[in-house]
Order: C-alpha cells, then sequence, then structure tokens
C-alpha cells in the first residue's frame, strides 16, 4: 500500500483489494453450481481490476471549545454531541475513505439490475477495505488509543450540512482522492464515507442516540436517556 504525505495529509490511495468470492456468494445468496454463479464471476473478476479504493486524512488541533461547538484549525464544528465527546480530546483526524470513482464509474455502467447490484455490494465491500486501511494507518503512525468516530448527517445534532465544514479541513477530497459533495450534499462516489475520528475513554457510536429501527447500518444499540444524561445542555 502506497500513501503520500501532502503537508500534514495522509493519502493512502494503492489500498489493497481482494475478494473472498464464497463469502461473497454468502452475501449475495448465490448458491454453489447456480446459474448465478456465471454471471457473478465476470463482475469479479472486472471489479478486482479495476478497483482503487482511496482514503485521506490529517491531524487536526482544536483551537477553542464553545457550548455547542469546536473551532479547529480556524473552522467551526456545531455539534452539541461532538463538543461533549471532545471535552477531553485536543487533537483530531478528520478523514474521507471512498471505494473509488473506478469502481462507481464501473457500477453505473451495468445494465442489468440484478448484476448492478451485486456491482454495489462489491464497492461497499471496497469501501469497508478502505476504511479498515485508514483506521490501522490512523493507529501505527499516531497511536491515539482507543478511538470512536462520527459523521455528519448521523445524527440531527450534526446534519449533513456539517460535510461542508469537514471537507474544508480535508482541502480538496475531489482533487486528491476523486471525493465530491453533490448540491444535497451526498458524497459520490456513493460508496464514501466521511468523519471525525478522536481519542475517547469510553466507546461511541452515533447510533447510541438513534432510535431509528431495522437500520441495516445500525453499529450500537439505542440508549434512551443517553442525550439527556450525558448531551444535554445545563
Amino acid at each position: 500500500m502506497m500513501e503520500k504525505r501532502m503537508q500534514d495529509t495522509i493519502v493512502l490511495d494503492e489500498i489493497p483489494f481482494e475478494m473472498d468470492i464464497e463469502m461473497l456468494m454468502k452475501t449475495l445468496h448465490v448458491k454453489e453450481g447456480s446459474s448465478y454463479v456465471k454471471r457473478l464471476e465476470p463482475l469479479v473478476e472486472q471489479a478486482l481490476t479495476l478497483a482503487r479504493p482511496k482514503a485521506m486524512y490529517r491531524i487536526a488541533f482544536i483551537e477553542s471549545k464553545e457550548e455547542d461547538a469546536v473551532v479547529v484549525d480556524g473552522i467551526q464544528l456545531r455539534s452539541r454531541v461532538l463538543r461533549v465527546n471532545l471535552e477531553n480530546v485536543q487533537r483530531l483526524f478528520p478523514y474521507v475513505a471512498t471505494c473509488g470513482v473506478e469502481l462507481e464509474t464501473w457500477a453505473n455502467s451495468i445494465d442489468d439490475l440484478l448484476q448492478r447490484y451485486w456491482g454495489e455490494v462489491i464497492n461497499e465491500m471496497a469501501l469497508r477495505v478502505a476504511i479498515k486501511h485508514l483506521n490501522h494507518d490512523v493507529e501505527e503512525r499516531y497511536r491515539p488509543g482507543r478511538t470512536s468516530s462520527m459523521s455528519p448527517g448521523s445524527l440531527g445534532d450534526w446534519p449533513i450540512q456539517a460535510q461542508r465544514p469537514l471537507f474544508q479541513l480535508l482541502g480538496d477530497p475531489k482533487e486528491t482522492i476523486g471525493v465530491e459533495l453533490s448540491d444535497s450534499l451526498l458524497m459520490i462516489p456513493t460508496k464514501s464515507v466521511s468523519g471525525i475520528r478522536f481519542p475517547t475513554e469510553t466507546s461511541f457510536a452515533s447510533c447510541q442516540l438513534c432510535p431509528r429501527d431495522r437500520c441495516p447500518s445500525r453499529q450500537a444499540l439505542y440508549e434512551p436517556g443517553l442525550y439527556e444524561s450525558k448531551y444535554a445542555a445545563q
């Protein structure tokens, strides 16, 4: 895996990507020996040839803390939950990770609806690989210890509009790893994730404050009363 340093920004743009075809078939509910296998195999070959998952991040420092916001390198991040989570923190790591424009373009070019869905699942796998390498690089380079992460749009307290200042902190993700914001502030490629990773003594996931039922992305149980007991302004 090759990494580049752009001032204080770390760019991971040669992340290796391999696929366990048996695990993929299990995920897609494709049975061995079925006619679907012959439709899936060429997609896997294409994806492995094209895939270039990427990530970028930097170390940033908190300049000041307000009641419901923090100022990081001159840029205000407004969120009461983020502010409380950063109470004892001075450095943090804004980041973006993506499956890569190569896989996004490839998946969007597939006409067959089922195969396009398979392509999207492969892209999701590539994104997870990018996130894994990002987290590993942060740990190896900066040794922050236990960390948690928050992403714009994951809570009403830190809405998707926070993508703008987050991208400002990172410089130019479009130029660097091909990730840009749409007019509605969604990321392109769609299989991308952005956020702030920060040291913490206790694990935190936005899911703990989100009551949404049956969320496929849930990483932690909803904890009723947590916001009122820990995050509500006194």
